[in-house]
């Protein structure tokens, strides 16, 4: 009997690895649609410095997941697992491959393990009080909180993701319990196909910080003074991404831009490695591509003959 599963081929990676190019090369050619696996592109308004898939590339394959939400609005993991878990059916139903994208852990690891999140309700009252706490002793002493209640989610959770830490310890409080040992798992209803593109180290960082280059050219500095004048503050969620925190510091704190840019080639190199030892921590069967000597040919060889196994 053939699988009755729906096909879900996942591409993922560390930042400027290089996903977006094979990606739009596999999708043209086994007729895929992209889902988004990218927690800043959620946003609008964000082209830059998310490396947004460009218009064109858009319009050349279907995308998903992208221009969702406002930078002030909330849109959790869990929120954002959801819709892909309604969309995939729906791209499979039109005779097409639903294919994910990205480097957002997370939102990768949820889907294709089928973790749901514990059903707890939001705490405001609690929230505020954590809120309060990072803002008069920092976003990493709230982190720290996290790890001696429960180091496993600390360890997961980048500390400068204050949302993800604060419900991590709202969980905590209204459960008693360890955040990390209430994921709920039920087996997902894919059959799935997991490429993963790495390079050496180094070259990697010096691909980020000439990406980086690329976005200062192509006006990043100011889409940030954008956001800033449509009354985005500085202290949303959305604006802690590499890049629009140290952007917004230059702009309105005076921070000389060479120093922002340092901060966020630094902050961006430290950031690859986090997303390599989650992917390696997290995820198994990984066929692991090396996106510098790649051959897109043989890599679409393969992607075929795993959709015709069934």
């Amino acid at each position: 009997m053939s699988d009755p599963r729906i096909p879900l081929l996942v591409l993922l990676g560390p930042t400027a690895v290089g996903k977006t190019a094979l990606a739009l090369q596999l999708a043209t050619a086994l007729d895929g649609e992209i889902l988004s696996a990218d927690s800043r592109q959620i946003y609008r308004f964000m082209d830059i410095g998310t490396a947004k898939p460009s218009r064109d590339e858009q319009r050349m394959v279907p995308h998903h997941l992208i221009d969702i939400a406002n930078p002030d609005e909330t849109l959790s993991a869990v929120g954002v697992v959801s819709l892909a878990r309604a969309l995939i059916p729906q791209i499979h139903a039109r005779g097409r491959l639903p294919m994910l994208v990205g480097g957002t852990g997370q939102y990768i690891t949820a889907l294709v393990s089928g973790w749901d999140a514990p059903p707890v309700p939001p705490n405001p009252a609690l929230r505020a009080a954590l809120e309060a706490q990072a803002e008069a002793g920092g976003a990493t002493a709230l982190h720290a909180r996290l790890a001696e209640q429960d180091p496993d989610a600390a360890a997961a959770i980048d500390p400068r993701n204050l949302r993800r830490v604060i419900r991590a310890l709202e969980v905590i409080s209204a459960t008693g319990r360890p955040f990390s040992q209430q994921r709920q798992h039920r087996p997902p209803p894919y059959r799935i196909r997991l490429l993963g593109l790495n390079m050496e180290r180094s070259h990697l960082y010096a691909r980020a910080d000439r990406r980086l280059e690329d976005m200062m050219r192509a006006g990043f500095v100011e889409e940030v003074h954008s956001l800033l004048a449509r009354g985005y503050s500085r202290d949303l969620p959305s604006m802690s991404a590499l890049g629009y925190q140290q952007l917004a510091a230059h702009i309105l704190d005076g921070l000389p831009l060479e120093r922002a840019l340092a901060e966020v080639r630094s902050g961006t190199h430290k950031f690859i490695r986090h997303q390599d030892t989650w992917f390696r921590g997290q995820l198994s069967d990984i066929l692991w591509l090396d996106s510098e000597t790649l051959d897109p040919r043989a890599v679409l060889r393969d992607c075929r003959t795993w959709l015709q196994e069934n």
